[in-house]
């Protein structure tokens, strides 16, 4: 019997997955490795432009395992990349017609635009407030190289 070429998934988005949660466990170790948040965004706005719900599903799967690591409130993430993705991206689409520009812009609304998100977040349901410190700068930074190379 002959396999379907066309219904086979490759294996290549798990081992991905496995090698960013080792990413993700040096990076909380080494600071000056950034956490790949901005990576996961573009990487969630083409899975969901794809329709792709495995990529959806890996790349969310991705995202708890940096709010675990991070102590952010279960499926924040995801929720405010949902909002972002639906409200704010056409917007900048329609605004800007550089791809670079959307590239800065979407690299900054996931780092800071998160933290705004989190303290939203935590004024509504009573939580600490998040800390921001000066890494976050460098993150978006080399973040912005990386995505520029996507």
């Amino acid at each position: 019997m002959q396999r379907s070429i066309i219904n086979q998934n490759p294996l290549a988005p798990f081992a991905y997955v496995i090698l960013f949660i080792a990413y993700e466990s040096l990076s909380s170790i080494y600071l000056f490795l950034p956490p790949l948040f901005a990576v996961l965004f573009v990487f969630f706005i083409n899975a969901i432009k794809k329709e792709d719900s495995l990529e959806i599903f890996l790349v969310s799967f991705c995202l708890i395992v940096y709010e675990s690591q991070m102590g952010f409130p279960l499926f924040s993430s995801i929720i405010y990349f949902g909002l972002i993705y639906k409200f704010v991206m056409p917007k900048l689409k329609k605004n800007f017609d550089c791809k670079s520009c959307i590239k800065v812009a979407s690299v900054v609304l996931s780092y800071f635009g998160f933290y705004l998100f989190l303290v939203l977040l935590s004024n509504i349901f009573l939580l600490p407030m998040p800390s921001m410190n000066y890494y976050m700068l460098y993150y978006i930074i080399i973040e912005f190289f990386i995505v520029s190379i996507l």
